[in-house]
Order: C-alpha cells, then sequence, then structure tokens
C-alpha cells in the first residue's frame, strides 16, 4: 500500500470512527467488508461519508454520480478517492 494510499485510510477511519454505531468496533470490519453489512454504520451514514469525502477531497458528486457500491467498504472508498483524482 503506498503511503498515500495508507494516509487516506488511516484518515477514513478516523472519520468512520465519528459515525460508526457504538458496540462495533472498526478493528474488527476488514477493509474489504462492507460497513453497512457488518453493522459498523447505517445506510444515512453513507450521505455523511459523501459530505466527507466532498470537504475532504473536493470530490463531486455531481460529476461522478453516486453509485453507493462505490463507498461500500473501505477498500472501495480508497479506489474511488484514487480514481476521482484526489
Amino acid at each position: 500500500m503506498s503511503g498515500q494510499r495508507q494516509k487516506h485510510l488511516n484518515d477514513l477511519i478516523a472519520f468512520l470512527r465519528t459515525i460508526q454505531k457504538p458496540n462495533r468496533p472498526i478493528e474488527q470490519i476488514a477493509p474489504e467488508e462492507s460497513l453497512v453489512a457488518s453493522g459498523l454504520i447505517d445506510s444515512l451514514a453513507l450521505v455523511e461519508i459523501v459530505v466527507y469525502l466532498e470537504n475532504t477531497y473536493g470530490i463531486d458528486f455531481s460529476a461522478h454520480g453516486f453509485e453507493p457500491e462505490r463507498l461500500a467498504s473501505m477498500t472501495s472508498i480508497l479506489d474511488f478517492i484514487e480514481q476521482a483524482g484526489a
């Protein structure tokens, strides 16, 4: 994993800790595991992830479109950040 990708992952984990459901430690979630299906977040938290990505990386979802599967896991979010050129 590149240094930049690792930094993005660390930042993402820190953010997810602010929106995760109680009693579901993020350390128990594999990077490729679904965040919603794992119980870490609920589907409404996806909106908070969109806002985080817009504010942190300047990603314009009106240009990229909103596809929930792009935000399904930490791995897919990191891939999306890279694809968006952030």
